[in-house]
């Protein structure tokens, strides 16, 4: 029995490079697909948002010097990239995704519509949602804080190449311990780099759990759906 019924998945862009220096690794988003597909097949709704530095960090060279809310606006349509990359890959592994945007591309996906949104994941698709919040000065972590509370998602999964929170960074102190559970407000006292501190600050405020887990762990997404233990919960 899953111990959630929604959850907002938040994956990197970099997630989806696998060992390349840049773009999306076939092998890489298959195997996350079917990790999603594992859960949805559990009945669990299904958000996602996704980040785009796997596509924009290779043209960030450009971007030195450039216009900050310029960039963040190529930063979007990164993400709008990798998300009809993994919708694509969930429709062949088949699952029915929908994509939205933030901004409007109507040619390409749908608008943000939170009602239809709703609809989409009471109809058992997974619903993905690309160009961040739509807003420069705003990372895809804020994006993934906002449609989770938006949506009323019981938690956000933020998937990292590191299987939780530790005490210092593990590749630099081996004596770094992992937590198990930490608060909001420990969090913030011991200065750890959980989210972006808008994003944090809205989940702590909306009561929204977040578990930070490794994504690179095969089984490691239905493991914490049904409960067991898993990454890091960061709670009230």
């Amino acid at each position: 029995m899953p111990a959630y019924k929604r959850i907002l998945l938040k994956l990197s862009g970099e997630a989806l490079m696998g060992d390349d220096a840049f773009g999306i690794n076939r092998n890489t988003i298959v195997r996350m697909v079917e990790e999603v597909a594992e859960i949805t097949r559990l009945g669990v709704q299904v958000a996602v948002v996704i980040g785009g530095g796997n596509i924009f960090r290779g043209v960030a060279g450009g971007s030195v010097g450039m216009d900050r809310a310029t960039a963040d606006y190529m930063g979007m349509l990164a993400t709008v990239m990798n998300s009809l990359a993994l919708a694509d890959t969930m429709d062949k592994a088949g699952l029915v995704a929908r994509v939205m945007s933030a901004i409007s591309i109507e040619q390409v996906v749908e608008p943000y519509v939170r009602p239809k949104a709703l609809q989409y994941l009471e109809e058992g698709k997974v619903v993905i949602f690309a160009a961040g919040t739509g807003n420069p000065f705003f990372t895809t972590d804020t994006a993934a804080a906002l449609r989770g509370a938006e949506i009323g998602a019981e938690i956000v999964l933020k998937a990292t190449k590191v299987d939780g929170i530790y005490s210092a960074d593990p590749k630099k102190d081996p004596s770094a311990t992992l937590f198990s559970a930490i608060t909001f407000d420990e969090a913030m006292a011991k200065n750890l780099q959980v989210m972006d501190a808008t994003a944090f600050a809205l989940c702590r405020d909306q009561k929204l759990p977040i578990k930070v887990f490794s994504i690179i762990k095969h089984g490691a997404l239905k493991r914490i759906v049904l409960g067991s233990e898993e990454g890091t919960l960061v709670h009230i």
